[in-house]
């Protein structure tokens, strides 16, 4: 009865992977647009975007289901007549700011722009305190 009971569990924790495999894939996720201005615009904005899943591939690169899906939206959006920046805003809206490869500065990115200033500036800082040092004790050895 018990091993009934554990495989029936099991059998259900399973279902939601076995139903992620057998999704067809959204129609537009593999093929491009007829009109080829739009397939142009489609694949400039999917070249410009992170697949969640991969994380170091664009979703116009990467295989991942996830990356299909994102692809179909773009160019389901672009056939709808919105805007590759209007696109752009609603991806970063649904998956945030990680979503982008171009990313704005708003109030969760500012440190990723802010702190590679700090820090040049705290080295620069140091290196020009140091070599007022050095020069100080080398003009007072000459003497």
């Amino acid at each position: 009865m018990i091993r009934w009971l554990a495989a029936f569990f099991i059998a259900i924790l399973a279902l939601p992977v076995a139903a992620q495999d057998t999704m067809p894939p959204a129609p537009y996720a593999y093929s491009q647009l007829d009109n080829p201005q739009l397939e142009a615009e489609a694949a400039a904005l999917m070249h410009t975007l992170r697949c969640i899943k991969c994380q170091s591939q664009s979703i116009a690169d990467s295989d991942a289901p996830m990356a299909g899906d994102m692809r179909h939206q773009v160019r389901s959006r672009i056939l709808a007549g919105e805007s590759p920046d209007e696109i752009r805003r609603w991806l970063i809206a649904r998956y945030g700011d990680y979503v982008s490869y171009e990313p704005e500065v708003s109030a969760t990115t500012w440190p990723l722009f802010a702190v590679p200033v700090l820090i040049v500036l705290v080295v620069a800082g140091v290196l020009l305190r140091r070599l007022g040092q050095r020069r100080g004790s080398s003009e007072g050895q000459s003497s």
